[in-house]
């Protein structure tokens, strides 16, 4: 059996990332770990999520893992440059989607949507600084949008309000272009475009992420042979309540074991 990837996020929003790579590579064994039991991550100190991020990334190179993707904004910018430094593997992070956004805008005004600690992290100020120049970047924190993905919630009252408090001031100032900044959100778009004006354009960056994936794998000559597309989950929060969402989020039902770290 072909080696895994390892994916993992703070809980079940990496799924979106995981969805992207299904599709570009279907025959791929996958490992995916929801660090639920300390979701969401924008709100923790950047220690704790490195120390988080190290020891999944040893379980899951210990599960066989050849390849990892960091499909979570604030772990790959607390932590990215360190599993790099650790571990001698194709490693995959993530970003919010800046310079695409910052092309694809029309009259310069770009929102951000995304957690507190993605939106204060040194990478995403350097961001700015490489792409966002020629264009004003309006941000805005989106406490309680992971939770409700969390729960399998993607629509009623409560995520509509919350997309409403959150998106009507970078529409009133103007923004054409928002940038999802959280794996998490991508879930949320059907309401989200509801929320919207016709021609304001959404921007995240999980299929980007797993063709950057793929090519890193081609390039370390590290691409699946006779992978039979596989899947397995854990969690460090309740197992049973990743399952119950998995069918809503993953399309399919499966069993998800309790992470051990």
């Amino acid at each position: 059996m072909s080696a895994p990837i390892g994916v993992f996020d703070s809980g079940v929003g990496g799924l979106s990332v995981l969805l992207e790579i299904r599709r570009l590579m279907p025959r791929e064994n996958l490992l995916y770990v929801a660090d639920s039991g300390y979701v969401p991550y924008g709100e923790k100190p950047p220690e704790m999520i490195r120390e988080r991020s190290l020891r999944i990334a040893e379980f899951l190179i210990g599960q066989g893992a050849r390849a990892l993707v960091l499909a979570c904004n604030t772990a790959t910018a607390a932590a990215v440059n360190e599993l790099r430094s650790t571990f001698d593997m194709p490693i995959i992070g993530m970003e919010p989607a800046v310079k695409p956004a910052a092309a694809a805008t029309r009259n310069g005004k770009v929102g951000v949507l995304a957690t507190t600690g993605t939106l204060q992290s040194a990478k995403f100020a350097a961001l700015l600084d490489r792409f966002a120049r020629d264009v004003q970047v309006l941000t805005q924190s989106c406490p309680g949008l992971v939770e409700c993905v969390e729960r399998g919630e993607l629509q009623g009252p409560e995520v509509r309000a919350l997309l409403k408090r959150y998106v009507d001031p970078l529409l009133q100032a103007g923004c054409d272009t928002l940038i999802l900044g959280c794996t998490h959100y991508p879930f949320l778009k059907p309401v989200l475009r509801e929320c919207l004006p016709a021609g304001v354009q959404l921007v995240d960056t999980g299929e980007a992420v797993a063709r950057q994936l793929q090519a890193r794998l081609n390039e370390s000559g590290r691409q699946a042979s006779d992978g039979t597309g596989d899947v397995g989950f854990w969690s460090s929060g309740d197992p049973q309540l990743m399952a119950a969402v998995l069918p809503v989020l993953w399309g399919s039902a499966g069993a998800v074991s309790r992470l051990p770290v």
